[in-house]
């Protein structure tokens, strides 16, 4: 990009997952050019976002892209500054953007375009701000205590996708979002334990030290690369308590419109099936990232896609 928007601080400048080539031209803050920009990073990213499933209805997906737009832009001003002080500041100005948004007074194209999904669906301003609660945390925090630090971090940091995924479908009551939460939370949490040595190589530990100590298992343990009885016991009790939360997510598939039950199913599925694959390594995960391979998502696709087909 060759100038910058006067609406953009200078140091955006060097993310470049953020498609700033594609940002609408001076003067233009038509919504319909802030939507094609959000459609432009969504599919540019479209391997991590719901939007690609064929099962979604069309008419969400334009609202999904502009979620997504707003969740990357806020992921991107966290994690690739590489310094705490100015993710924090471009945090406080995305926030301020947030909130002006809430006013009626937008020039971003990322915020021209989400205020019309949030009249559409009148959604409230608490999951976009829970977000940027997290992204603040991450950046100050690097150690939990307690699982239930962990699982208020969760809070923040994934509950309010989900949550943001009923109000677009039109679901607001407590029983829907509290099982959307169990789904989002085991994801996040499954994702904590896949990469352990990846997010430890950036100085942060999700496992909560207690359980560390009640395993006998020390920091030094974990920087160290061990994997014994002591650490294969810590993960395969956070595994299975990720195990029940997904569980009790999968309620929520058969209380939603079909083709999002399927999406949510294939969700949850993919998780469980990544605690599978770490139990199957014997709980090793600091030697080599567990993940799922294309042909085991893909046979998971398949595999529900056609039992929700059968079911109706």
């Amino acid at each position: 990009m060759s100038q910058l928007p006067d609406y953009l601080p200078e140091a955006v400048l060097r993310f470049n997952d953020l498609a700033l080539d594609a940002l609408p031209g001076p003067g233009d803050a038509s919504l319909e050019s802030a939507h094609r920009y959000c459609s432009h990073l969504a599919r540019r990213h479209y391997e991590n976002f719901i939007v690609v499933s064929p099962f979604l209805p069309t008419e969400l997906r334009r609202h999904f892209y502009h979620v997504y737009a707003y969740c990357r832009w806020s992921d991107d001003l966290a994690d690739e500054t590489g310094d705490t002080g100015l993710s924090l500041e471009l945090l406080d100005w995305w926030d301020g953007e947030l909130q002006a948004c809430y006013e009626n007074e937008f020039r971003h194209p990322v915020f021209i375009a989400l205020r019309e999904t949030i009249d559409r669906f009148d959604i409230p301003i608490a999951p976009f701000r829970d977000l940027l609660t997290a992204f603040r945390q991450d950046q100050v925090v690097t150690r939990y205590r307690t699982y239930a630090d962990v699982l208020e971090y969760c809070r923040y940091s994934a509950n309010p996708v989900g949550r943001l995924v009923l109000y677009l479908c039109g679901y607001r009551d407590r029983e829907r979002q509290l099982l959307s939460d169990a789904t989002c939370t085991a994801l996040q949490l499954a994702n904590f334990w896949q990469d352990v040595r990846v997010d430890l190589e950036k100085g942060r530990i999700y496992l909560p030290l207690e359980d560390l100590g009640r395993y006998h298992y020390t920091e030094e343990d974990l920087e160290a690369g061990v994997v014994d009885d002591r650490f294969r016991g810590l993960m395969s009790y956070q595994v299975n308590r990720t195990r029940r939360l997904f569980d009790e997510g999968l309620g929520l598939c058969g209380m939603v419109d079909a083709r999002v039950g399927l999406d949510i199913e294939l969700f949850n599925r993919c998780g469980s099936a990544l605690l599978d694959q770490i139990e199957r390594r014997r709980f090793d995960v600091l030697s080599r990232r567990p993940t799922l391979s294309s042909a085991r998502k893909a046979g998971l696709f398949l595999k529900y896609a056609l039992k929700r087909l059968w079911i109706r």
